[in-house]
């Protein structure tokens, strides 16, 4: 099964994230987890203090990984150091296909409009 876990790193380890990181993903590895996207979004502003820090560096990772496998990674990434809050989500993949598609077809829609719109400008002069 497809999963998203947002990690939030200790902002300390903005200088050595990459240790931090290569640790989780050692973790994710070993719990029977394939890497499939790691999006970086770097130090943030946390919207309310999570053990005495006002900031943090948010990673996402999308995994393929078994449904049994994911309480023994929540139980593990608790007492990792480095991570100070995580969640672990399953996408809704029906609705993303279904935002895409709408997307595709409002940019359609759009060209159209802009190929009329620039065929009635030619025909006025």
């Amino acid at each position: 099964m497809q999963y998203e876990i947002a990690v939030l790193y200790d902002p300390g380890l903005e200088v050595d994230l990459e240790k931090a990181t290569t640790r989780v993903e050692k973790i994710l590895v070993d719990n029977g987890a394939k890497v499939t996207n790691v999006d970086n979004w770097g130090k943030r502003k946390l919207a309310y203090t999570i053990k005495k820090h006002d900031m943090a560096i948010y990673v996402f990772y999308t995994v393929e990984m078994p449904g049994a496998n994911v309480q023994k990674l929540e139980s593990i990434l608790n007492i990792t150091d480095e991570v100070i809050r995580f969640l672990i989500t399953k996408p809704d993949l029906e609705a993303i296909a279904k935002a895409e598609a709408e997307k595709a077809r409002k940019a359609e829609q759009a060209a159209r409009r802009g190929e009329s719109a620039d065929g009635d400008e030619e025909a006025e002069e």
